[in-house]
């Protein structure tokens, strides 16, 4: 099939299947005319990709986990040790920029909040 078909299969665009292919993710056959000719299997392959990017996988990761998913029907599960290794730092690398972006809010939340004390502000002029 060619790229407009994989994209209308798939919902991604043209330009993002051309992404998936610089990426590594996607490598689909030329043809003497130049034009890509994807595979069945890329349907599942693109639905693949866009599981664990929406799980927060960069390109490079999902270049190197991708052999080693298995689709269950459901989700997507690892099938080999290594790569379930490497999915679980990136799970605790994310764990670490979430509670740190939480301290980000809250110190946010109460710079804001002092604001709102300042005579200033209840008096409602506004100072830059």
């Amino acid at each position: 099939m060619f790229i407009g078909e994989l994209s209308r299969r798939t919902g991604v665009s043209t330009r993002g299947l051309r992404y998936y292919e610089e990426q590594g993710l996607l490598h689909p056959q030329r043809r003497a005319s130049g034009y890509r000719e994807f595979a069945e299997a890329d349907v599942d392959r693109v639905r693949r990709v866009r599981v664990l990017l929406a799980a927060g996988l960069n390109t490079d990761l999902i270049a190197e986990v991708l052999p080693c998913m298995t689709d269950t029907g459901a989700i997507l599960a690892p099938t080999c040790e290594e790569m379930a290794r490497d999915l679980e730092r990136e799970r605790e690398r994310m764990s670490r920029s979430i509670d740190e972006l939480k301290v980000a809010h809250e110190m946010l939340d109460a710079i804001i909040h002092a604001g709102e004390l300042l005579p200033e502000r209840r008096d409602g002029e506004a100072h830059r």
